[in-house]
């Protein structure tokens, strides 16, 4: 999913994903169906740890940092937030402009 904002104001960015998440899912990220991989979890669902779901002692900034399957999801799609605090480098203020929402989009 992809949004794009037009005639706005600000840091008016691309936000979202046009990699298949699910062709470079980790096996232990994939949810199956019939054996073909039909999602891809985070390491949050697939885990439930405080390291990967920046709880309890990682719920800072500070002690909550990327990790391994993060980094997959960011290198695939840079434009996404991909985890709790991604916030440098995916959150943006866009005021008063339009939004386009595409599913699945190619570019």
């Amino acid at each position: 999913m992809g949004v794009r904002a037009t005639g706005g104001t600000g840091d008016c960015q691309f936000a979202g994903c046009v990699s298949d998440l699910n062709r470079g899912c980790p096996a232990e990220l994939q949810v199956r169906n019939g054996g073909a991989v039909v999602a891809c979890k985070s390491a949050c669902i697939a885990f439930n740890t405080p390291e990967f779901c920046c709880t309890g002692e990682h719920s800072t900034p500070q002690t909550c940092s990327p990790t391994h399957f993060s980094e997959i999801f960011k290198n695939a799609c840079p434009a996404a937030y991909s985890y709790a605090y991604d916030d440098a480098s995916s959150t943006c203020t866009c005021s008063g402009s339009d939004y386009t929402i595409t599913f699945c989009p190619t570019s």
